[in-house]
């Protein structure tokens, strides 16, 4: 009979100390290991703070096994220590690429709500009469263009007009 994978937890207090709430005990960075390869589901929080530090903690995990190395793979069990490794692998790579989703996911967003309030704008300055910087960017295009074709003109010596006076 197999048990149905559970949601763990874990408190993390300001002495370094991890208590699992699911089993009211204090638990190790292995024994979280242990949990996570038998396909448990964990949460690490602060317990002060109440971030989630899940992250982190997987992280030091990871850092741990690593440090272990190849050597722990030697008994006959390698291949079980493999998959069961590859499993917290697995966990950590889905669980440190969900603030990435996250990230590009409220960039999106943001982006979005740019041009919608860049159209608000533009629309009530429409109604407003005033010109937008792309009105004025268009006049001020337009006035260079005539700007050149006047100097064509005077230096074809086609029409010259006599220089205006200031106005009061």
């Amino acid at each position: 009979m197999t048990v149905a994978p559970e949601r763990h937890l874990i408190k993390k207090y300001a002495n370094r100390k991890l208590y699992d709430t699911q089993t009211s005990r204090y638990i190790t960075l292995e024994g979280i290991a242990d949990l996570v390869r038998d396909g448990h589901e964990i949460q690490v929080v602060d317990r002060d703070g109440g971030q989630d530090i899940t992250q982190v903690i997987l992280s030091q995990i990871v850092l741990s096994e690593e440090k272990r190395g190849p050597g722990r793979l030697v008994d006959a069990g390698a291949d079980a220590i493999q998959e069961r490794g590859q499993a917290l692998l697995d966990y950590v790579r889905k669980t440190l690429n969900v603030p990435g989703d996250l990230v590009n996911q409220v960039e999106r967003r943001r982006s979005d709500l740019e041009a919608m309030v860049d159209d608000a704008i533009e629309r009530a300055l429409r109604r407003l009469r005033i010109p937008s910087r792309h009105d004025i960017d268009h006049l001020n295009e337009r006035m260079d263009q005539l700007s050149a074709q006047l100097r064509r003109l005077d230096s074809d010596g086609q029409a010259k007009s006599p220089p205006r006076k200031p106005r009061p």
